[in-house]
């Protein structure tokens, strides 16, 4: 697939795109509280953008494990000024949101180019809602819920599993009359995954994207998983560690990258990409 039709733009797969995160929210695991503000979030995008983000994902609930419930009015309220400010900047935008009614309503107000599912639209009417739309959608993979998903995660086969999932949500989608060119997937990394199973589906992206048939998108920036290999504690103290897993998520064929520090990962996607 040579390109991503995402809403109002068509985004070219020749290189990794960056996705740069946005969460307006008090309790996210790394950067909860930074941008939960209005001035504050638009701040932050400009300053993505200038780094070079390809998209902007902006989320209104934490779904880190053991994550508190919010309410998808609550939600609402903190990505829909956000999304509605940056709609007239010239970058896609991605809505990070599991609830129906949190996509409805920013579908309505025509202020999304993308929908990013961690529950791959099974949220009741999501998946009719969205491929309605004329957005891209990202169909993630995840065990369990944020409240439980870390506490045992068990698989036979977890590669097998996780490209299974992904290859019948994509199925369900193409059945609904969703265009291949609008579909991305997402493995979902610490999403109900122990680091065993993180790595060894770091390790298999290629065997991953071939199940799903529709590009991988990537996010590992800043995770637990990375503290767990590096001893790192402080999630904002990962970057070297993030930028790694992002340029191997990148040699692995992944189409777009979810990443916090969008200026080190553009950079080190330019030195490996000058290798031809």
């Amino acid at each position: 697939m040579s390109f991503l039709a995402c809403g109002r733009f068509q985004l070219p797969l020749q290189r990794p795109l960056v996705m740069g995160i946005l969460n307006v929210t008090p309790d996210s695991f790394s950067d909860g509280g930074n941008y939960d503000h209005l001035d504050l979030a638009l701040a932050h995008a400009e300053r993505l953008i200038a780094e070079g983000a390809d998209i902007l994902d902006i989320g209104g609930e934490s779904t880190r494990p053991n994550a508190p419930y919010v309410s998808p009015e609550t939600e609402l309220e903190r990505v829909l000024p956000v999304l509605q400010r940056l709609a007239a900047l010239n970058v896609p935008l991605s809505l990070d949101t599991r609830r129906t009614s949190v996509m409805q309503a920013a579908l309505q107000a025509g202020v999304v180019d993308l929908i990013n599912d961690v529950s791959a639209l099974e949220d009741h009417g999501a998946l009719e809602l969205v491929a309605a739309a004329n957005v891209a959608i990202c169909l993630m993979h995840k065990q369990g819920n944020p409240d439980t998903m870390q506490q045992q995660p068990q698989y036979h086969d977890v590669v097998q599993e996780v490209g299974s999932y992904l290859q019948r949500r994509v199925a369900l989608c193409l059945a609904s009359g969703v265009s291949q060119e609008r579909l991305l997937a997402d493995p979902g990394f610490g999403f109900g995954k122990t680091l065993p199973h993180n790595l060894a589906l770091l390790g298999q992206l290629p065997r991953l994207e071939a199940m799903a048939g529709v590009p991988l998108l990537i996010g590992i920036s800043r995770k637990s998983m990375l503290g767990a290999i590096t001893g790192e504690t402080v999630p904002e103290q990962r970057l070297g560690a993030s930028v790694a897993a992002a340029l191997l998520a990148a040699q692995g064929g992944a189409k777009v990258l979810r990443v916090h520090d969008v200026k080190a990962t553009r950079q080190a996607l330019q030195v490996w990409q000058a290798l031809g």
